[in-house]
């Protein structure tokens, strides 16, 4: 097992079945280190097989689609998440009924050398903790407001900056960052409202969450298989080059208790 920087850790394997791994202690490791990256195993080579290795985690969350929500470009994509573009730091789960603990990519077909396309994760436990007690106190007093409208849902939440771990009880951000306004490529731009706070937050935020001591930039290879903690990290995605055959598949697991959303208004 080796350390990432500057959080999570790798388990490199060579060529074995990924059955090979003790699922309970990769739960171990998953709630001591919030990241882990499965590399060099094999056994995922079909969406039925990536989904019984994905259901002894826990219960899978289900969508419109099913299970396996396939990150590809799309020729004419309606929603960014199917473009080539970089996606803005978020936690998934915050526009529907129940949040999941983890989720847990598979890397299909990862993109050209050099042609972009890395899911940042960003450690937000640590970031808070780094944090001196007048910027604590600041953005304790702020909450975000998000609506967005896309294939699978039409939801508006709002949530504090500051919340509390859902299962543990230490504090996370949740936040959704908001795109440039100013990129006009980018597809589907959600709503976006600050409150107790000037609209400045935003860059002060951009600041902390991409900063090398806090956010890892995952390069994929083909056969990765990442496991990440949703209620402690929030995660986005670099640009990548248009027709670069990026193809991961996401899974998204509930947790030990079925989260409700505190924080989502309405769904429909």
């Amino acid at each position: 097992m080796k350390r990432l920087s500057p959080f999570g850790v790798m388990i490199e394997g060579n060529n074995e079945s990924i059955d090979s791994l003790s699922i309970q202690n990769l739960k171990k490791i998953f709630h001591q280190e919030h990241l882990i990256v499965l590399r060099g195993f094999k056994g995922l080579e079909s969406e039925k097989k990536f989904v019984a290795f994905s259901e002894s985690f826990g219960e899978v969350s289900l969508w419109p689609f099913g299970k396996v929500l396939n990150l590809l470009e799309q020729k004419n994509p309606a929603d960014h998440i199917f473009d080539h573009s970089y996606i803005p730091m978020h936690w998934d789960g915050m526009y529907r009924k129940e949040v999941p603990e983890m989720q847990i990519f598979n890397c299909v077909k990862a993109p050209l050398s050099n042609h972009g396309g890395e899911t940042l994760f960003s450690f937000t436990k640590k970031i808070i903790e780094d944090l001196d007690a007048e910027t604590l106190m600041s953005w304790e007093k702020i909450s975000f407001s998000y609506k967005r409208k896309m294939e699978f849902y039409d939801s508006k939440t709002t949530a504090p900056l500051i919340c509390k771990h859902q299962e543990k009880n230490y504090p996370v951000l949740r936040y959704c960052e908001p795109p440039s306004q100013e990129d006009g490529h980018f597809k589907n731009h959600p709503s976006f409202e600050v409150h107790g706070s000037k609209t400045s937050i935003v860059n002060e935020l951009k600041e902390w969450i991409y900063s090398p001591k806090y956010c890892l930039a995952h390069k994929w290879k083909d056969g990765d298989v990442v496991l990440a903690d949703n209620f402690t990290l929030l995660h986005g995605r670099k640009r990548f080059t248009s027709g670069s055959p990026r193809h991961l598949q996401r899974i998204q697991i509930l947790g030990t208790q079925r989260i409700e959303n505190p924080h989502l208004e309405y769904t429909r």
